[in-house]
């Protein structure tokens, strides 16, 4: 069976194993003046492909049945979403079907927040200071890979 084949077909199994490779799980705080603590909480998962590979991502799409299709960058295209209705239901996702790298992890991580944010802990400045501790936890290398490449740089030197 061929590649595309097998893609046409995309199970939970191949969702996991992708996302590994290619998805994030992101959040961001921006300052936004009109909110009551002046900042914004915005959670998103996201899988970016080239744009020869877009396809890939409406499949994506409607295997979910919510999210964006968009451009990212230059030539870059990504399955995007937003808002705590369908974050819960990737949430719910995940939670039954683990991710299989150190991606899980940040995963956790963007759970936890999630449910933060269920719960309204984002309106308040508590709660607020407790979702930036934990998305700067997120998406970083860990603490080996970082003292393996500094010691690395440091003996080159």
């Amino acid at each position: 069976m061929s590649a595309d084949n097998q893609q046409e077909r995309l199970d939970s199994k191949w969702i996991v194993g992708f996302v590994d490779g290619e998805g994030c799980f992101h959040v961001s705080i921006n300052k936004l003046q009109k909110m009551t603590l002046h900042c914004q909480v915005l959670p998103e998962f996201r899988v970016v492909q080239h744009q020869r590979d877009e396809k890939i991502l409406y499949k994506i799409q409607r295997y979910f049945g919510f999210g964006k299709v968009t451009r990212n960058h230059d030539d870059r295209k990504e399955f995007r979403v937003r808002g705590i209705k369908n974050l819960n239901k990737i949430v719910k996702f995940f939670k039954k079907y683990p991710l299989k790298t150190s991606k899980q992890k940040n995963f956790e991580l963007f759970s936890e927040i999630i449910q933060l944010m269920n719960k309204k802990k984002h309106l308040t400045k508590e709660g607020l200071q407790k979702i930036a501790k934990l998305s700067s936890q997120m998406n970083r290398k860990s603490r080996m890979l970082e003292s393996s490449e500094t010691i690395r740089q440091n003996s080159s030197e």
